[in-house]
């Protein structure tokens, strides 16, 4: 795959140029920003807290082998420029499968773990994946049994590494057991097959305004749209997060998946490139959570609403956890005042930050900033990033008044792996047009106050409703139509709900019958409905679309009185 295999949408040179002079880019790629970090803190510490796939190990541990694999790859044809992607929980893997990507100058494509058999073959095809690491077994989900599916959908794939299963794989066509009795497909092999041929003897050099990143995110259209990343605009990035230091300087139990943008950012890159101990838990269970932290003394909780809340909520929260929590940054979902004011009251120093995977670090505020810009707005610009709020006619609105948000800065996407996508969500200027409604006080602070997208945004994670509502009329029997929102959730900001119209002769549905449906469809059980409702007819426009703002306000009116 060629380092253009995308292109790259238009910025003014001007723009690149000051964004160079201030250090927000400079042109150092990936591999060698993690290989530097890595080697110049060799005894940095690693922990996976997992009760199926713990690790312990140092930076120099992790460097050999992604090293390794790195040569693995190479060694099976995997060249600069190719796409790999990962589908893996947060575990020591992972991290091995991301940095060997990066040393190799290949492109990396991390995969959610919960994404199922639709999401997965879908970014493998899309992509022109050529290697792809999983794993073989996590909780419930047997990878294993979706793999053939998986692969035979994506053609474009010729290296298939599986962790958790150990001893001879099926490389060379022949299928083999591994531990456990686990058995590969067909040309496929452990993941301890990647480290046995020769090692790369460093990372190699690419173009840093070249794709180092596709991060796929589910938008306004039923698949997924993959967001490319330059090594200089993660590199800014990590300046950017760098420059909010919202977790107070204590390291930080990290939940969030690294197979999602931030939380590899968040876990895998940051962290090794200020040298900071990295601490993975691969199941959020809050009791385990709480524990952990008091035995490695760690901070936890940054994130979306959900990781805080959840901690808050639980009985066995002492003050002890409360001091390690006494930074916590908030973002990539809805941030209710009432949970930031709650946490503020229990000792929690808050922040909230606006970004999407797009461009991930909009807007943010510092610790020591006023309570208010902290806690009741979504911050100021961060470095060398610009904002523009319009009206429906495209001219600037002035401060208290709500228009569309355009931005653009360092750590902003060179684009879609969809060129159409790319020219309707960028200018010939370069700015990007974020789809969501703001308003800017009188010192700059920006405030989110809705979305024209089409999105649910369930604990951080995007959720296109187009995309559920589609198999919906696929799977339920007598189904007319569908209309899939956002429903309020004290957990997780959001949660996906699914209203129905039914044929008159047709029996409506439950809730659990409708998500077995849609799981025995493929669909990821992040998108899973947890709110149904049936109506005989829709709000309506007056050329006949459904008014989903009405149907909002109508649950959420209904929920507040039954005490939801």
């Amino acid at each position: 795959m060629s380092a253009h295999r995308w292109p790259i949408r238009p910025v003014p040179s001007e723009v690149t140029t000051e964004w160079r002079r201030a250090g927000l880019w400079d042109d150092t790629t990936l591999g060698v920003k993690i290989d530097r970090a890595l080697r110049n803190h060799p005894e940095q510490r690693f922990h996976v807290h997992s009760l199926e796939r713990p690790w312990e190990g140092t930076f120099g541990e992790l460097r050999e082998r992604a090293l390794a694999v790195a040569g693995g790859l190479a060694q099976r044809g995997v060249r600069p420029g190719d796409a790999v992607a990962f589908q893996l929980p947060n575990w020591a893997e992972a991290a091995v499968a991301f940095y060997a990507t990066s040393f190799l100058g290949a492109v990396v494509v991390p995969i959610v773990h919960f994404y199922g058999v639709k999401e997965v073959s879908y970014i493998l095809r899309r992509t022109e994946v050529v290697a792809f690491v999983t794993a073989a077994r996590f909780g419930r989900r047997d990878y294993l049994a979706d793999l053939p599916a998986v692969v035979d959908a994506a053609p474009s794939v010729r290296v298939v590494a599986v962790v958790g299963s150990s001893g001879q794989g099926g490389e060379g066509g022949g299928a083999g057991d591994g531990a456990g009795g686990l058995a590969l497909p067909a040309g496929a092999i452990p993941f301890e097959g990647l480290e046995t041929g020769p090692t790369l003897p460093g990372p190699v050099d690419t173009d840093p305004d070249g794709p180092a990143v596709v991060a796929y995110t589910s938008g306004t259209t039923s698949d997924p749209k993959g967001v490319v990343h330059s090594h200089n605009t993660l590199g800014a990035e990590i300046v950017q997060l760098d420059d909010m230091n919202a977790g107070g300087g204590l390291p930080s139990l990290v939940g969030a998946p690294v197979g999602h943008f931030m939380g590899m950012l968040g876990a895998l890159l940051v962290p090794a490139v200020n040298d900071m101990p990295v601490h993975l838990i691969d199941v959020w269970d809050p009791a385990r959570v709480l524990s952990t932290m008091r035995t490695w003394g760690l901070s936890a909780g940054s994130g979306s609403t959900f990781f805080l809340t959840s901690l808050l909520d639980h009985p066995d929260l002492t003050p002890e956890h409360l001091s390690l929590m006494r930074y916590v940054g908030l973002g990539g979902s809805a941030v209710p005042v009432a949970v930031a004011e709650r946490a503020t009251a229990a000792g929690i120093s808050v922040l909230r930050s606006y970004g999407a995977t797009e461009h991930p670090s909009i807007t943010g505020s510092k610790h020591d900033h006023d309570a208010w810009s902290r806690l009741r707005t979504d911050g100021r610009p961060m470095p060398g990033v610009e904002i523009r709020l319009l009206d429906d006619d495209g001219q600037p609105v002035p401060p208290g008044t709500p228009g569309e948000i355009w931005s653009r800065g360092p750590d902003c996407c060179v684009g879609y792996t969809d060129s159409e996508i790319t020219a309707r969500a960028f200018d010939a200027e370069g700015w990007y047009r974020t789809e969501d409604v703001g308003v800017l006080d009188d010192a700059g602070c920006l405030t989110i106050t809705d979305r024209k997208k089409d999105i649910i945004i369930r604990g951080g994670e995007n959720i296109s409703a187009a995309e559920v509502e589609e198999l919906l009329l696929q799977v339920v029997p007598g189904l007319a139509e569908a209309a899939v929102i956002s429903v309020p959730d004290a957990r997780f900001g959001e949660k996906v709900g699914a209203v129905l119209r039914m044929t008159p002769a047709a029996p409506a549905p439950d809730l659990d019958a409708v998500r077995a449906l849609l799981l025995g469809a493929g669909l990821g059980r992040q998108k899973l409905p947890e709110y149904l409702d049936t109506v005989d007819d829709f709000p309506r426009t007056s050329t006949a679309k459904i008014i989903k703002a009405e149907l909002r306000r109508r649950i959420s009116a209904r929920l507040v009185a039954a005490g939801g």
